[in-house]
């Protein structure tokens, strides 16, 4: 049931007044993913299913990098889990992943973001996880929140 988040993981998480059926209409094509995690970076694909693909683009320095990777969970009202892998030449020795999980509370859903794996890094790790820790903010679960509750 759902991935396992690993020790070394960046966690941002968000109340939503709507249940997890009402949030998760939000994760149920590419284009409702879009209106709210398209924000910093930009969606290429979205296949909403286990074996789909994901793939992004993030403006760095002025380059365009692209990542992404398979959907690996897809449990409707629940959860999503996919590979987090920067495009050659930029690439990790194996991926990371992205969860969003999606769990009912007071009679609302508590939204959690994790991005995890990077103990899989090896001597990268601590670098990878301090950068995306201060990297990452809670705009993209602020519109998810916005689109749920409008």
């Amino acid at each position: 049931m759902g991935m396992a988040i690993g020790a070394l993981h960046v966690r941002r998480s968000i109340f939503i007044q709507a249940p997890p059926a009402r949030v998760w209409q939000e994760f149920e094509t590419p284009e409702r993913i879009a209106g709210w995690l398209d924000l910093g970076h930009h969606i290429e694909r979205f296949e909403c299913r286990v074996g789909g693909r994901v793939e992004m683009t993030l403006e760095i320095d002025g380059e365009t990098r692209g990542y992404g990777g398979e959907v690996l969970v897809f449990e409707p009202e629940r959860e999503i889990s996919f590979e987090s892998q920067w495009a050659p030449p930029h690439q990790w020795p194996v991926p990371t992943f992205w969860t969003i999980r999606l769990t009912a509370l007071y009679g609302g859903t508590h939204v959690e973001l994790f991005h995890h794996g990077f103990e899989r890094l090896g001597a990268e790790a601590a670098d990878n996880l301090q950068g995306y820790e201060g990297g990452w903010d809670i705009k993209h679960l602020k519109a998810l929140r916005a689109a749920a509750e409008g």
